[in-house]
């Protein structure tokens, strides 16, 4: 792993001139080229794809906007393990703007965002956390006297494309939950006219952050998205099919209650209202803390928070989810078991059947089996 360091930027440093003026190694840096290739899901062949584009990038300029939000975006980014929040800060991009990292504060800070704004128009990245909210004139959010959705609007004009970070950015969250008071909305509710990527989660997993700032430097463009606008890469498989617990879910064995014997056991909490079965997140492959965890490695079921408006279609998030289908193998072994030998049993006498029929009609043709006679019709009949 690429560790960061204080060394200054050279302008017009490539960042692999950067990362060899810190005295990095070919392997480290190869290394750190395979660790994105891996998240991304784009195979290890493309590690030399990564390099060669990091060998001709420029750092680029970020601009982080915070609006209606509680920070905890930023501060799940500020947890990213491999490669950390200071290789991305300090060695893959500039942070221009972010007023919860920044150092300074007020109307200096305010002037160097216009300034990088401004020296970088149509290059930089956009980044947003928080909802917009727009009820009352957009009073609900206010940052140095203007609304959060005049600051969103004049930071995505010059933007080359928008990172939405998180469940406010990506449809409102919480705010946004009925009655919605603030008439909080997403990123794409305002802005319609730049790419648009949106990293679902309450908080997301900074991981992914990292992952999809590398694969914009190296190929130039967002990468592929789902319906909801998220990355395929990350969000393109359920939570329940990548779960550490889905043989529990397949066995039938659940927790009923929290620290029942189930529960002891680590078995399945579809029964306490985990919502894997609905929610597409990396979380089972990612996890948090460095990768040591994830809630539902930690008996909590799955709230659903990458989902759009989940606080609303996941509640209660203890009650169980309708009519998510199975296949309990231990308490219905013997059941399931008999039904297979019957329906083979069927199998077999219905090709039996099939057989002696086109058997008959291959004689019959041939003159090898005579018709029936009137009399055995009548028998017959």
């Amino acid at each position: 792993m690429i560790m960061p360091s204080a060394h200054q930027w050279v302008e017009g440093e490539t960042l692999v001139q950067h990362f060899e003026s810190r005295g990095i190694s070919r392997r480290e840096f190869m290394e750190f080229c395979g660790e994105m290739a891996v998240i991304l899901g784009i195979g290890s062949a493309a590690t030399p794809r990564i390099a060669e584009a990091f060998e001709a990038a420029k750092r680029p300029s970020v601009i982080w906007l915070q609006l209606q939000e509680c920070t905890g975006c930023v501060e799940s980014v500020l947890r990213t393990e491999s490669p950390t929040i200071g290789d991305l800060l300090l060695d893959v991009i500039s942070l221009d703007y972010n007023h919860t990292l920044m150092a300074g504060a007020g109307a200096a800070v305010e002037k160097a965002k216009q300034a990088a704004m401004s020296a970088n128009k149509g290059k930089y990245l956009l980044v947003v956390t928080g909802s917009v909210p727009l009820k009352e004139d957009g009073m609900y959010t206010v940052i140095g006297g203007r609304t959060a959705k005049t600051v969103l609007e004049e930071a995505a004009s010059g933007a080359a494309a928008i990172l939405a970070l998180g469940a406010c950015a990506h449809w409102g969250s919480v705010q946004a939950a009925r009655p919605n008071p603030t008439g909080a909305v997403g990123v794409r509710d305002v802005i319609k006219n730049k790419p648009i990527l949106n990293i679902a989660g309450c908080p997301p997993i900074g991981d992914v952050v990292t992952a999809t700032v590398v694969h914009y430097l190296t190929f130039g463009r967002l990468p592929a998205v789902d319906g909801e606008g998220r990355p395929l890469f990350a969000y393109g498989k359920r939570i329940h099919d990548q779960c550490s617990r889905r043989a529990h879910f397949d066995a039938g064995q659940f927790v009923e209650t929290f620290d029942d014997e189930g529960a002891r056991k680590g078995w399945c909490l579809y029964e306490v209202g985990c919502k894997g079965p609905a929610t597409f997140s990396p979380c089972p492959i990612f996890m948090w803390n460095a990768r040591t965890s994830w809630p539902i490695g930690a008996g909590h079921p799955c709230l659903g928070c990458t989902e759009p408006h989940f606080w609303d279609t996941m509640t209660p998030f203890y009650g169980r989810l309708p009519d998510v289908g199975g296949f309990p193998v231990e308490e219905r072994a013997d059941t399931i078991g008999l039904a297979l030998a019957i329906g083979a049993a069927a199998g077999i006498a219905a090709h039996g059947a099939a057989t002696v029929f086109t058997q008959i009609r291959r004689r019959r043709s041939t003159n090898q089996v005579p018709e029936s006679t009137s009399e055995e019709e009548s028998h017959n009949g």
